[in-house]
């Protein structure tokens, strides 16, 4: 399937809303990604990652057919890990299974190693979410390591793997 990846507009925010709102994509984030996602949410959200998008993160809507479907983003890190960045993601699930993923994180990767001083990228993916750990696999991560009980989701403890990409040339 094909896709692009733009800046988010504030016209997003009604398609955001639909596809963010979703339990099963908030279960595999962070719990500041709020479930239910409303439509306040999607216009604090597009406000944000258009604010520091291109200085410290690239964050953009992944589009199909011209709707925003899901978002990525890579934010960099300061202090002693300032050559490196965290990526994170999210796909609208009716676009599961469609090999967009993999391309998008491809895509974001060579657009930051490029834009940014950046030697590694990480993605830190909780130890039940299969998908993700496949999608990073896909992109060229490597599995650097497992964090033992380190999430605290939906009332249970888990393990989280860090993936990690090198910039090739380093």
């Amino acid at each position: 399937m094909n896709f692009i990846l733009r800046p988010w507009k504030l016209s997003d925010a009604e398609g955001l809303t639909r596809y963010a709102n979703n339990k099963k994509i908030a279960d595999n984030l962070r719990n500041t990604f709020p479930q239910p996602y409303t439509l306040e949410d999607a216009k604090w959200f597009i406000a944000n990652a258009t604010e520091k998008n291109g200085t410290t993160q690239l964050t953009y809507a992944i589009d199909v057919r011209g709707e925003a479907v899901g978002s990525i983003g890579v934010a960099c890190k300061d202090d002693v890990a300032k050559k490196s960045a965290e990526l994170g993601y999210w796909l609208g699930e009716p676009f599961w299974g469609n090999g967009i993923m993999p391309r998008a994180v491809m895509q974001i990767c060579s657009e930051a190693f490029e834009r940014f001083d950046l030697v590694r990228i990480y993605s830190e993916v909780f130890a039940y979410n299969k998908a993700s750990q496949r999608t990073l696999e896909k992109a060229g991560f490597a599995l650097e390591g497992v964090l033992r009980k380190s999430i605290y989701k939906n009332g249970k403890i888990y393990d989280s793997y860090i993936f990690a990409k090198i910039r090739p040339d380093v």
